[in-house]
């Protein structure tokens, strides 16, 4: 069993990207300044980061409120992400269960996410978090141009 560490998970919005850029180190890819400010800007963009030892971020999850005409409005899972050394100790759960919340408090009539099928710990913090398998989907994708600047380097 694991031990679950304590994190106080934060909402953030506009103004506050430098928050964002200190948490940078747990995104994919060096956040972007503009596509950041305009997440933020967005209210149908969520951006929840758990902190832990008082400002020390070790998490995050975002979210995107989708709307269809005949369906109401849902919330993509869009992406989380926890701290190497700090994985399996409930962080991940709390960011899903907190971005769930936001959910309902936001009038979403669902949320879902996307993940690979061989992707065993995310499956593992989703089923923890209340998520149920419903479907096994093929993603296609188009590549409409590569994103270069601040990319990690390889």
């Amino acid at each position: 069993m694991t031990r679950d560490v304590s994190i106080d998970i934060r909402r953030l919005g506009p103004g506050q990207a430098q928050a964002v850029a200190a948490a940078g180190r747990l995104f994919d890819d060096v956040p972007l300044e503009d596509a950041t400010r305009a997440f933020l800007a967005d209210p149908a963009r969520h951006l929840l980061v758990a902190y832990a030892a008082g400002e020390r971020p070790v998490g995050f999850a975002s979210g995107i409120e989708l709307t269809h005409p005949d369906k109401g409005t849902e919330m993509l899972l869009y992406e989380l992400g926890v701290d190497e050394p700090l994985r399996r100790r409930g962080i991940g759960r709390r960011l899903v269960a907190a971005l769930e919340a936001l959910a309902c408090e936001r009038g979403c009539y669902g949320m879902y996410v996307l993940v690979d099928d061989d992707n065993e710990a995310a499956v593992a913090t989703y089923a923890s978090a209340g998520g149920h398998v419903t479907s096994r989907p093929l993603m296609i994708d188009w590549k409409l141009g590569r994103r270069d600047p601040g990319k990690r380097p390889e």
